[in-house]
């Protein structure tokens, strides 16, 4: 058992140049997700120009100026499928007496598939339109039209009557 000196060597290593085209580096996933009242937003609007027909769950003109309440709107319902960037729909409304329910399903479910497909891109894989109750006009037009029925103007008449410049 001899003493060897010990040796200390200092060892020059200098890095290995890497070729960077042997990684392969992963794609990049875009995504983007819509939330249900945006297309209960869409869906909306759709239904506003339709006539004889209001949404079950409250009037348009609430939903439209964001009255819903915080849970959206109810009666319309928009299941999305990410896998498949597919949407389904479900609408609840109550029809107005003398309107064909077959023409206002087609109406509706046309009008619906096109306008989100066109705003989202997503593919409308089905419009369940479900006909909850038949409703007087009259009825409907209460629903519907709540600011329209003159009572913008009804405040501006009673100032005017109760204002008098004689004292």
């Amino acid at each position: 058992m001899g003493s060897d000196p010990i040796i200390n060597k200092k060892l020059k290593v200098e890095p290995k140049k890497i070729d960077t085209k042997e990684f392969e580096l992963p794609e990049t996933i875009f995504s983007r997700d819509i939330d249900e009242k945006v297309f209960q937003g869409i869906i909306l609007q759709c239904l506003a120009d339709i006539d004889g027909i209001s949404l079950v769950g409250g009037n348009f003109i609430d939903n439209i100026f964001g009255r819903a309440g915080p849970e959206g709107v109810k009666g319309i319902n928009a299941d999305q499928n990410n896998k498949d960037q597919t949407v389904d729909i479900k609408i609840e409304i109550n029809i107005c007496y003398g309107n064909s329910i077959p023409d206002k399903a087609e109406e509706i479910q046309t009008k619906v598939a096109e306008e989100v497909m066109r705003l989202t891109g997503l593919h409308v894989s089905s419009v369940h339109v479900v006909f909850k109750n038949v409703i007087s006009y009259e009825q409907m037009k209460k629903m519907t039209a709540p600011l329209s029925s003159g009572s913008a103007t009804a405040p501006s008449e009673q100032f005017d009557e109760d204002y008098n410049d004689e004292f």
